[in-house]
């Protein structure tokens, strides 16, 4: 599977971005994609995930109400829309594919295939 990430960029404090996943290969055997940050000096952290076939969801609380993950009707692109953008939101967005969790996971180490990530960096 590759994935390919995109849509990032700079952005002022309380705007928005929306990013994109799209996926290629043996996308069949997805169960879930999530998208994970990392900011300079800090350890990867989930932001949100979403159940391939279906609409099931599963938010970190930082980002609750204000991101919104989903997946395109038959298209296998994942988004990101992402309002209320704030300074700390600022990092590397990567998406990721996971493939036999069973269960939407919040851990990095449980998804098997990584996007080459993008930039987000939002402005005080």
């Amino acid at each position: 599977v590759q994935l390919q990430a995109s849509g990032g960029g700079l952005v002022q404090a309380g705007g928005s971005l929306k990013l994109s996943c799209a996926a290629s290969g043996r996308t069949f055997s997805t169960y879930a994609m999530g998208w994970f940050r990392q900011a300079p000096g800090k350890e990867r952290e989930f932001v949100a995930t979403i159940r391939w076939g279906g609409v099931s969801t599963y938010y970190a609380d930082s980002v609750a109400g204000r991101f919104t993950i989903s997946r395109a009707n038959g298209k296998n692109t994942v988004y990101l829309q992402m309002n209320s953008l704030k300074p700390e939101d600022t990092a590397v967005y990567y998406c990721a594919a996971d493939f036999g969790t069973g269960y939407l996971s919040r851990n990095p180490n449980e998804y098997d295939y990584w996007g080459q990530g993008t930039q987000v960096t939002v402005s005080s």
